[in-house]
């Protein structure tokens, strides 16, 4: 069997926080979660052993039932150092040949990749380790901070993990080392080095995104690499579970008459999806009027019982200096671009509750960096993305995804009236963002703020 030990014993004083770093958030989830479903979604994983500090076991327990994973089988409560979470899972799983794969719980964007480069060199070795090339020039000081060595770089790498083992191997290992009164490590392929020193132990490549959560300031950097990583395979066309999904979903679309939210339609009703559009010229349903919004969808659900996923993508882009603005165009920016939102968001939740649905709004590249002649726009495109993060994580623990689209300059009647014709290959098709925004609905991310860019 091949047994993924998530190591969620620490404590994470190094951030500064009360609560311990794997049970803090980044996009939309725990970081905990993250990780568990990497091995659970993992099609070469059999079985996943969680070892967690005592006080968080409740906690740890909750996360299971509440995500219904079903590869979860032990969670054990560990100790005061690394090594004894390690030898809490190596004595819960007293069987020899089994794969044990020892991962820190706060490296949430471990990639299917590794760990089946892990198992496959498991086949011909008894130690595995992953790192990845270091970059920087390593220099060795002494007491006073002078350099005494400057290490071949060449040969280095920084070590991430998981750290894999024949289960016999790094119970041998720990066998050894618990009799040195001397013993003291950071990692169990240590152990295996230092009381095993015959034993070869193998190095997998990894990944840069393959990062640990350590200070305060890697929480903003993971945020990005998950955005990164949920552009993956999101944009050429429709995933299987997207395919699989649409046949039994209710999608209420605003905005759906062009554009964008058109082209969702447009898609879904092809594929036989129970769509239902709704927007200001179509049916005379305003974002910006929150009774209008909370018919529509009370329509959508006296007719179908349910629904799934609502999509929001009506927008006003005001393309003109502030100061020449009207206070009718400023009020109208706010209005259906923020307004809009919230007023959705809010008729939503019922039903998403009800559903542990999808929630998908849209912002603009304008969002990192405001720009002249369209200062509102830019506004509260930001708005939105904070407001997205905000409620995926206030509404986490009810399952209700909230995501966010943020396209490359796309070819929409909008960017038309407020541009003109500009040249195809400069646009992202109305197309790609479609297929991306309907990939986003039937995944499980949540929190995340998704660019979708041209091939």
């Amino acid at each position: 069997m091949n047994i993924a030990v998530i190591l969620a014993g620490g404590s994470g004083t190094r951030m500064g926080n009360d609560v311990p770093k794997q049970f803090l958030k980044v996009a939309g989830k725990k970081v905990i979660e993250h990780t568990i479903e990497v091995f659970e979604e993992a099609k070469n994983i059999d079985e996943i052993c969680i070892v967690s500090r005592t006080d968080y076991i409740h906690e740890v327990e909750s996360i299971i039932i509440n995500n219904g994973y079903t590869k979860v089988k032990k969670i054990l409560s560990g100790g005061k150092e690394r090594y004894d979470s390690s030898l809490a899972a190596i004595n819960a799983y007293p069987i020899n040949n089994h794969n044990l794969l020892f991962h820190d719980a706060v490296r949430p964007l471990l990639t299917e990749r590794i760990i089946d480069d892990c198992l496959t060199a498991l086949n011909q070795y008894n130690a595995v380790d992953v790192a990845i090339k270091t970059t920087d020039t390593i220099i060795q000081v002494d007491n006073n901070d002078c350099i005494i060595s400057i290490p071949n770089r060449s040969e280095l790498r920084n070590g991430q993990t998981p750290q894999c083992f024949k289960r016999d191997t790094i119970a041998h290992a720990y066998e050894l080392a618990l009799k040195d009164p001397h013993f003291k490590t950071t990692d169990d392929c240590g152990v295996v080095r230092k009381y095993l020193p015959n034993e070869p132990v193998y190095v997998v490549e990894g990944e840069n995104f393959n990062m640990k959560l350590t200070y305060v300031e890697d929480i903003f950097l993971l945020d990005k690499l998950f955005q990164l990583k949920s552009l993956q395979g999101r944009q050429d066309a429709l995933t299987k579970e997207a395919k699989q999904a649409i046949n039994n979903k209710v999608v209420v679309v605003f905005g759906g008459s062009y554009g964008i939210g058109g082209e969702i339609v447009n898609i879904l009703t092809s594929l036989s999806g129970r769509i239902y559009s709704f927007s200001r010229s179509e049916n005379g349903v305003d974002v910006t009027n929150k009774q209008k919004v909370q018919e529509a969808l009370q329509s959508v659900y006296e007719k179908e019982g349910r629904i799934d996923a609502i999509v929001n993508t009506a927008g006003v882009l005001i393309k003109e200096p502030l100061c020449s603005m009207s206070d009718q165009s400023i009020q109208t920016s706010i209005d259906v671009n923020l307004l809009g939102v919230v007023n959705v968001a809010q008729s939503a939740f019922k039903y998403l509750k009800e559903t542990r649905g999808s929630l998908l709004f849209y912002t603009s590249s304008s969002y990192t960096r405001g720009r002249m002649m369209y200062s509102l726009y830019s506004a509260t495109k930001a708005a939105i993305v904070n407001f997205t993060q905000a409620i995926a994580e206030e509404w986490g623990d009810l399952r209700i995804r909230v995501n966010c689209i943020n396209p490359e300059r796309t070819k929409t009647p909008m960017r038309v009236q407020n541009f003109g014709n500009e040249p195809e290959n400069t646009l992202l098709p109305v197309k790609d963002v479609a297929i991306a925004s309907i990939n986003t609905i039937f995944s499980n991310a949540t929190g995340e703020i998704i660019d979708v860019r041209r091939k």
